[in-house]
């Protein structure tokens, strides 16, 4: 009987087998957010574009000093910096970026607040999912230019006709990045959540929006990128002074008098602009989240 008692304590395991074991899952559970030292920083994240930078430029030069094409053409480098000294010495450069800059934050924004409700109402209702996901896939599909004319001959040479622009390019990409980010919600979260009350707009709030949050970030680099790409083509196409000079504006402008030097460093400014947009607004927010989901290798 007592050799019995003894194996049976055995098999169960005592108090500090019970806590050996919480100990374990606790530190399974924990992630450790180390900093990353300054000099692998600049070794893994820094020399890369910079090294990348670097080899377009000698690139660039060699075929200027091949002459594989004229000049007008394919000007220096030093002509291109030439075109962003004088920009900054007259005190325009600023105002040209912020002008798209601006005009792109706040139509993004909008989209926000309109594709974000769109996207749970897509996801969560069958009814709207059938009669509206088809129509969200073709629009996101559709190239953003072609919505300008239409946009122009609505509401005029405006801010307003930029913002539709901006508007139907991005919120489908933000609604279908919600409704992907929901489908792969596990079944067993939506339960939980409805046995402990949260119904409805809670249940949206507390499981279904943190627990999508992956595709939904996803979702938002995309409308971002649409919102930057649609408001370049309203204002090459749509541009008028009384709308203030911007990126898309000045690009044109270049163009219409033979400015090869402005045309690439219009080119030059609006990829920088959304580069950094991404690297200092979307890439932190990514890497946060998965850092919570404890994925901090893939968020390094």
């Amino acid at each position: 009987m007592a050799s019995t008692e003894t194996g049976a304590r055995s098999a169960s395991g005592g108090p500090h087998d019970l806590a050996g074991l919480e100990a374990g899952l606790d530190a399974l559970d924990a992630v450790r957010v180390e900093r990353t030292p300054f000099g692998k920083v600049l070794l893994h994240k820094v020399l890369p574009p910079v090294t990348a930078v670097v080899l377009v430029l000698v690139v660039w030069k060699l075929l200027v000093v091949a002459e594989v094409t004229d000049d007008y053409k394919l000007p220096d480098p030093s002509a291109v910096w030439h075109s962003l000294r004088e920009l900054w010495l007259r005190g325009t450069l600023l105002d040209i970026v912020w002008t798209s800059v601006s005009r792109g934050l706040l139509g993004f924004v909008a989209a926000l607040a309109l594709g974000t409700p769109l996207g749970l109402l897509v996801a969560r209702v069958k009814f709207v999912r059938a009669a509206l996901g088809p129509v969200l896939s073709g629009l996101q599909s559709l190239p953003s230019v072609a919505w300008v004319p239409a946009a122009v001959i609505w509401l005029g040479i405006t801010d307003g006709a930029m913002y539709a622009v901006i508007l139907l390019g991005a919120v489908p990409s933000i609604a279908n990045g919600l409704v992907s980010g929901i489908d792969q919600v596990p079944p067993l979260y939506l339960r939980a959540g409805r046995t402990l009350g949260a119904t409805g707009l809670r249940g949206a709030r507390h499981v279904l929006l943190p627990a999508a949050l992956p595709g939904y970030i996803a979702g938002l680099k995309q409308g971002w990128a649409f919102s930057w790409r649609s408001l370049m083509a309203a204002e090459l196409i749509a541009s008028s002074p009384d709308l203030g000079l911007g990126l898309g504006q000045y690009l044109e402008n270049a163009r219409t008098d033979s400015d090869m030097p402005g045309v690439l460093l219009g080119i030059i400014l609006i990829l920088f602009v959304g580069i950094a947009i991404d690297l200092a607004v979307f890439s932190p927010l990514e890497r946060r989240v998965l850092r919570t989901r404890g994925l901090a290798a893939a968020a390094r």
